[in-house]
């Protein structure tokens, strides 16, 4: 990451040497860092073959765009829901509050580009952990699942249950 000096002029920013955090399955890069409340959180990131991001929602709005890979985005409404498949090159916009999951059922990562809020920055910064290199692929601990639950609640984010996830499509680790 840019010093705060470098932060003042513009400059190239080199995804490669950025790195990169776990967030129960996906992983996340910060291009611009979430310390800075005045801006937009520009962050880098991607969703593993054969995981989903179950339904949640949040104030904060985001726009995701896609750069490779594929994924459905869910469009959920008050009486129905549907799934979006979102292809290299489509921009998706959750509205701040809109009930959305991700599901990432190719053969490869789904990876996009997220523009959302500093806000949301911090909390994937506080929720995510280092990533490790050779860790195999496994579903969270339940331990890390409450840990998340916690802190994303302490946000003020609303968790969909298992039932409201299956309802949608979308099977949970037990």
């Amino acid at each position: 990451m840019p010093s705060a000096t470098e932060r003042q002029i513009a400059h190239l920013i080199d995804p490669a040497h950025i790195k990169a955090i776990d967030v129960l399955g996906p992983t996340i890069q910060f291009l611009t860092a979430p310390e800075d409340s005045t801006a937009p959180c520009i962050m880098r990131g991607s969703i593993p073959a054969g995981v989903s991001i179950p339904l949640h929602s949040h104030g904060d709005p985001e726009t995701f765009i896609v750069i490779s890979g594929t994924v459905e985005g869910l469009i959920h409404r008050e009486t129905d829901f549907e799934w979006a498949r979102v292809n290299p090159g489509d921009i998706f916009h959750v509205p701040g509050h809109a009930k959305h999951a991700w599901r990432n059922e190719g053969l490869v990562p789904a990876v996009m580009i997220i523009v959302s809020t500093s806000r949301m920055g911090r909390l994937l910064q506080e929720l995510g952990r280092p990533m490790l290199p050779l860790r195999p692929v496994a579903p969270p601990a339940p331990a890390e699942i409450q840990r998340f639950l916690q802190t994303s609640e302490r946000y003020g984010y609303w968790n969909a249950s298992p039932a409201e996830n299956a309802q949608v499509g979308l099977a949970l680790p037990a």
